[in-house]
């Protein structure tokens, strides 16, 4: 190793080293790759169940097949060790994941004493996917549950918990720092199957799945991603930007479509394509059979199960 060429994979936990840490013992020279849970091949390919070459090669026959495999993924997530599981067995595991992540690598890491607190701000970020982060809105509803917190603190905390990988964080698109950081963050579990774990609605909830799902595909494709605001106080839920400059504005529809919520995302998207000209508009949608033909020119409507089986990333 001192006279030739090597190369070496650090991977583990991060209670010890957090990826940066670890660059820095590596005086930099180190390259960090961030691992997800399944994506949705990866865990069809789990599944031994063949993989379209391309999502204009799905036949009509196999696409029911692969929109109920699409729809248990969103249900399920992607860690391996829980794939094929019953629910309660399932749901046992994963917040055994969050615990051991919380008291290895907040608790025990960053001496964080107020446990309830944390505990509490974890499982509403986990249980509301896409849900926009107030630090006033927590401090009330914490205060409100006798538990007092500084609100540094629960900043610090969203610190923590983005560092361990069980929540992400999207900012709001603004050419303003000032403006970026006044306006609220929307949350993400690190995977759609802690999602039923902690959301106490008992819903599907299919919708936020999804939307976690795109963002984390973004995320294996290196984009960078934020959200949109509009002057007209329309909201797209992601601007997402490639390594090689290319840009798109996506907007997920995970109910089935009424008239009227698709008016709304296409007005949203065309509010959006005014700051943005040059970005690609695409809709997301669930299934097929949500797509209808009355979409405005220049916007693409898909599955997200075809988005995502693409091979290369969208430009």
């Amino acid at each position: 190793m001192d006279s030739g060429r090597a190369e070496i994979a650090v991977a583990g936990s991060s209670a010890a080293l957090l990826s940066s840490e670890i660059a820095t013992s590596l005086s930099g020279r180190a390259w960090r790759v961030l691992l997800h849970p399944f994506s949705f091949e990866e865990a069809l390919r789990h599944q031994g169940r063949a993989v379209p070459a391309e999502p204009a090669s799905i036949r009509m026959r196999e696409r029911p097949s692969l929109e109920r495999a699409f729809l248990d993924w969103l249900q399920v997530g992607g860690y391996p060790q829980v794939q094929g599981l019953d629910p309660p067995i399932r749901g046992q595991i994963l917040r055994d994941y969050v615990d051991i992540a919380l008291f290895r690598d907040v608790v025990d890491r960053h001496q964080v004493s107020n446990v309830a607190g944390l505990r509490w701000i974890v499982r509403q970020l986990l249980g509301n996917a896409g849900s926009r982060f107030s630090a006033e809105k927590f401090l009330a509803a914490l205060k409100s549950h006798g538990i007092a917190i500084a609100k540094d603190t629960v900043h610090q905390i969203l610190g923590y918990l983005e560092d361990c990988f069980l929540v992400r964080l999207v900012w709001m698109e603004s050419r303003s720092e000032r403006q970026r950081m006044v306006n609220p963050r929307k949350s993400y579990p690190a995977d759609m199957g802690l999602i039923p774990v902690f959301d106490r609605t008992g819903k599907a909830n299919l919708g936020h799945a999804l939307e976690t799902a795109v963002l984390l595909e973004l995320e294996r494709r290196n984009f960078r991603v934020t959200y949109v605001r509009t002057a007209e106080g329309y909201e797209v839920d992601f601007l997402a930007r490639s390594v090689t400059g290319e840009s798109e504005l996506i907007q997920v529809c995970g109910d089935l479509p009424e008239s009227g919520t698709l008016d709304r995302e296409f007005r949203a998207l065309d509010a959006a394509s005014g700051q943005f000209p040059r970005a690609r508009k695409r809709l997301l949608t669930l299934r097929r059979s949500d797509i209808l033909d009355e979409a405005p020119a220049g916007v693409e409507v898909q599955p997200a199960y075809e988005c995502f089986l693409e091979r290369s990333p969208p430009s």
